[in-house]
């Protein structure tokens, strides 16, 4: 299954291996870059969405509309950026746009130095 940055996909998360890590099946953005998403490389750099929303979280959270298969608004949760397995991917949901990806970016440079 290929993925690409940017895309909103349907993963299984668990098991967790701590009670601070976000679990279940939940959508999550693929932040990685598409050389590695493209080779044979297994494992892919994501962010996780979730539907408790939380006004005016920025820079720990930024809300993304509902589109295409994704159902709910939703918050990507910028803090819990992780790599997981390229067998957890289920199904693609949808896209974000350029510009939401360039606030992801923002938003990781702020929380990261």
């Amino acid at each position: 299954m290929m993925v690409c940055r940017g895309e909103i996909w349907l993963v299984n998360l668990n098991p967790t291996k701590r009670n601070n890590e976000m679990g279940k099946v939940r959508p999550v953005v693929v932040y990685q870059n598409d050389e590695l998403n493209h080779s044979d490389y297994p494992t892919t750099i994501i962010l996780p969405l979730s539907t408790s929303l939380i006004e005016d979280a920025e820079p720990i959270r930024m809300r993304i509309q509902k589109r295409d298969d994704l159902e709910q608004d939703s918050d990507v949760v910028i803090t819990q950026i992780r790599s997981i397995d390229n067998d957890r991917f289920m199904k693609k949901l949808g896209s974000l746009t350029s510009d939401e990806l360039k606030k992801i970016k923002e938003l990781l440079d702020e929380v990261t130095h």
